[in-house]
């Protein structure tokens, strides 16, 4: 049976209703994306690197809170592990200029516990290090988001599981997956692991991107 719901806005809130929350067999994983199998059916869902680096292994069961965006001709999942994530990128939808693929990437480039006193202190030399976010974009996020952050609590960050194979490897793919040139990619990462070791998912990815995110690393950004 086929359902009609007539007009973009009845379109929208009808599959916000129906996609709320996934729970299911995680079929595949990549550092953006990843498939859970619910009841046999595959659910394609985006997410950001925080919330991959905290997914289990694969086949294992996953629940993902999700925000879905409804266009006239495409259906996209947008999937969290915490509430508090997917509360602060649907706030960062709000601003003017960012959707959803800008979204995900500004909270792949920094966690919620760095994005809320960026913001909060009007840091648009931070913001701007983001690939995919130029300064004006900065400044509409801070005009538009700063008062709202202004009773949001900074939570000390937690460790996130990671599998102990092909870290590197998932940590170059996340890096071009968010815009890096491939070899400024590779340098950054086997500087971090110089520092901070390779066993770490999240660990080996902030590194890299605080060494990408100094002044002799903005340059190498794609544009």
């Amino acid at each position: 049976m086929r359902l009609r719901v007539d007009g973009a806005k009845e379109k929208r809130q009808y599959w916000r209703a129906m996609i709320g929350q996934l729970r299911g067999r995680l079929a595949e994983k990549r550092p953006n994306q990843v498939l859970v199998d619910v009841g046999g059916v595959g659910y394609v869902v985006q997410v950001p690197l925080s919330t991959y680096a905290a997914l289990g292994e694969l086949h294992t069961e996953v629940t993902l809170l999700i925000h879905t965006h409804v266009r006239e001709d495409a259906l996209a999942l947008y999937g969290f592990v915490s509430s508090r994530e997917k509360h602060f990128f649907e706030m960062l939808l709000s601003a003017s200029g960012v959707g959803p693929t800008l979204a995900l990437k500004i909270l792949s480039g920094m966690s919620v516990e760095e994005l809320v006193p960026a913001i909060r202190g009007s840091d648009l030399a931070r913001l701007t290090r983001i690939p995919g976010v130029g300064r004006k974009t900065a400044e509409r996020i801070v005009v538009e988001l700063k008062d709202r952050l202004e009773t949001v609590a900074v939570e000390a960050e937690k460790p996130a599981a990671s599998s102990p194979a092909g870290i590197e490897a998932d940590v170059l793919s996340a890096l071009v997956n968010l815009g890096y040139e491939g070899r400024a990619a590779e340098t950054a990462v086997g500087e971090a692991k110089r520092e901070a070791g390779a066993g770490n998912f999240e660990k080996l990815l902030r590194g890299a991107l605080q060494s990408l995110s100094a002044p002799k690393g903005r340059a190498a950004r794609s544009a």
